[in-house]
């Protein structure tokens, strides 16, 4: 009886399966990410653990594409920051897009807020009231970043590894910290910030 029973359930499910695939009907998927105490991000479409821990990364809707956040909603902020502290509009975006996924109330584990995922302890040096404020976030967050670039003599790389990592972590290597999420980081911002340049 047992075995006929596990047999009838097999049976249903190959049945779902091949009705799914033949009929071309809808299957959403959501990716979520979150990071372990060891500064690892991982990403799943099953979260396994609290709701808090996770994170909506990217989300899949019904017709099949995957969306988070308008990527052009901010386009104007961007200008702005861009044309106001002198950091490329493709570089500024892509630091969001890794940052926060467009996400203006996006919150890290560790604090960090808003598009460009300013920490707390930075809000009064970059005149920064409500991080999750748009305009202010991403003017405070670029103001930032001209800061390292200009510490860095120019060399994208370590400006990009400073922002996540920190300058203390870049001074001490010289480098690029040997830190997987960092190393990850830099490269991630470097794809999306030439992406973005092809496109303008």
């Amino acid at each position: 009886m047992q075995r006929q029973r596990i047999k009838y359930l097999i049976i249903c499910f190959y049945i779902i399966l091949l009705f799914v695939f033949t009929t071309g009907l809808p299957v959403c998927a959501d990716i979520y990410t979150y990071v372990d105490k060891n500064g690892v991000m991982h990403f799943t479409n099953v979260p396994t653990s609290k709701p808090s821990d996770f994170r909506v990364y990217l989300k899949e809707y019904p017709n099949g594409k995957i969306s988070a956040y308008s990527t052009k909603k901010y386009d104007s902020v961007i200008s702005q920051a861009s044309n106001r502290h002198g950091v490329e509009f493709s570089l500024v975006k892509a630091i969001i897009k890794a940052e926060s996924d467009f996400n203006p109330r996006a919150v890290s584990r560790a604090g960090a807020m808003g598009l460009m995922q300013i920490m707390p302890g930075n809000f009064n040096e970059l005149k920064i009231d409500d991080p999750f404020n748009p305009w202010e976030n991403v003017m405070g967050g670029t103001r930032y970043f001209k800061k390292l670039l200009t510490y860095y003599k120019g060399k994208l790389p370590l400006a990009l590894a400073a922002y996540n990592a920190g300058p203390n972590a870049v001074d001490l290597y010289k480098d690029i910290p040997p830190f997987w999420e960092t190393k990850n980081y830099v490269e991630k911002v470097m794809k999306y910030y030439y992406g973005y340049k092809r496109k303008l």
